[in-house]
């Protein structure tokens, strides 16, 4: 069966467990496809492009939300009736 790998860069779970760090250094701040048996288990991901692809989900669902939102009546509030 054909797998999809979405990364240049892979390493087995035996390169994983023998070097950690190195395998992440291999992705040179991109994701490491971790493979087992040649098929892809998951995905190693660096910190920072793990904190940004939350950024940009919390982005999406608030601008989904914001969407929903739209065209709903405007309530004009005073800070002082807070």
């Amino acid at each position: 069966m054909a797998h999809q790998i979405l990364v240049e860069t892979t390493a087995s779970v035996s390169e994983l467990k023998k070097n950690p760090m190195g395998t992440v250094a291999a992705g040179e701040g991109f994701p490491v496809a971790i493979l087992n048996r040649n098929a892809p288990a998951f995905y190693c991901v660096p910190a920072k492009v793990f904190e940004e692809m939350m950024e940009r989900l919390e982005d999406l669902e608030l601008n989904a939300l914001a969407d929903a939102r739209a065209g709903q009546p405007v309530v004009k509030v005073s800070l002082d009736d807070l």
